[in-house]
């Protein structure tokens, strides 16, 4: 526990690491923890885990943890985290062994690495890519079980992380190289940790994670697609932003397409989520709304914690709507990141500061 400025007694955020993330819930973790922290459970499902930095707090507060995402490079980072049973100097060998192998040019460097003078962008320094060629072609030699593996190639991902030229994704990347690219891709240790309550990962749309399932707490941080009109869905679809995190994992040497060169499989029209669907339906009401209310009435939990931006497809009437059939609201919070504040909404049809940009609502209910 830990004593803020004004003695009030608060629940200490663990630790918890990443690669970086549009949709990263560091900022607010604080929030979500402090939410949670008087509520009597034991299980919850952190439904949207994305790079798990939420499921990574909630298994090392001791709850039992399921981390569900579609993304395959989540459910790497899950496993790494949630699954993981033995102390990190069981993995020093391994890390080691793959530090010390010597780069080459492969699949990775043909299509993500790039030199001083090339004109055509890359996301990474040619350097770097040759010894992730290395590394990843070994990775699938050693024989390693599931965590071993996914230890492997999370320690992969944060090492490229640290070293690539982008803004944060991969939809596009740096004309000039940024500063950390000329650095060496060294792996290190990622920080596990031996969780103390029993944890599980599910990989694969959020309503089957829910079917026949029931937990305590259930946290969903929906993909939503932006409310302006005039952004297209693809700028904003998960599966396009980190296709570089699927195909290192999978090393599947997929088919590519685009200046970024893009999987095939992260083309809109082949992975685009309900979540992040920016249509209307025949009345009016957006397709993503409709699949949260879905989303909220079908889950078999106590309570439901959901995260949503002001930037989302939601209209103040319709998630409001949507939550009062739900259950009773217990909890609104309404973070401003700009001043970095948090304020308690008062439940009425309008929202602190509603009009304001950059803002993240929690919505703590107890389903009826």
């Amino acid at each position: 526990m830990q004593v803020d400025i004004f003695g009030n007694t608060r629940t200490a955020v663990p630790a918890t690491e990443g690669i970086k993330y549009a949709g990263s819930k560091l900022k607010i973790l604080p929030y979500i923890v402090d939410v949670i922290a008087d509520l009597d459970m034991r299980s919850v499902l952190d439904g949207f885990s994305g790079s798990t930095r939420v499921s990574q707090a909630l298994a090392k507060l001791g709850y039992d943890t399921t981390a569900n995402d579609i993304s395959v490079w989540s459910e790497t980072f899950a496993t790494c985290y949630l699954l993981n049973g033995k102390p990190a100097k069981e993995y020093e060998d391994m890390l080691l062994h793959l530090n010390t192998l010597k780069g080459y040019d492969g699949w990775f460097t043909e299509h993500y690495g790039g030199g001083e003078h090339d004109a055509e962008k890359r996301p990474f320094q040619r350097k770097n890519t040759q010894k992730l060629d290395a590394i990843r072609d070994e990775i699938d030699r050693m024989g390693l079980d599931a965590v071993q593996k996914a230890v492997a190639l999370s320690s992969l991902m944060l090492a490229l992380d640290s070293v690539d030229s982008t803004l944060g994704h991969y939809a596009a990347y740096l004309a000039d190289w940024s500063p950390r690219s000329y650095n060496d891709l060294v792996l290190r240790m990622p920080s596990l940790f031996i969780p103390e309550g029993t944890n599980t990962v599910h990989r694969g749309d959020v309503f089957e994670c829910i079917a026949n399932c029931e937990y305590d707490l259930a946290y969903f941080d929906p993909p939503y697609g932006s409310n302006n009109e005039k952004m297209p869905p693809s700028r904003v679809r998960y599966a396009s932003y980190y296709h570089i995190w699927t195909t290192v994992v999978l090393n599947d040497k997929p088919d590519l397409f685009g200046k970024a060169n893009r999987r095939e499989d992260s083309r809109d029209r082949v992975s685009a989520s309900v979540f992040e669907e920016f249509r209307k339906d025949a009345d009016g009401h957006f397709i993503a709304m409709k699949a949260i209310r879905k989303l909220l009435n079908e889950t078999n939990a106590r309570y439901i914690l959901l995260s949503y931006s002001s930037g989302g497809r939601a209209t103040k009437e319709e998630l409001i709507d949507i939550l009062n059939e739900t259950g009773t609201l217990r909890r609104a919070i309404d973070i401003d990141y700009r001043q970095n504040v948090m304020a308690s909404m008062r439940w009425t049809n309008e929202w602190i500061n509603s009009d304001a940009d950059h803002h993240e609502y929690l919505f703590l209910v107890e389903k009826h």
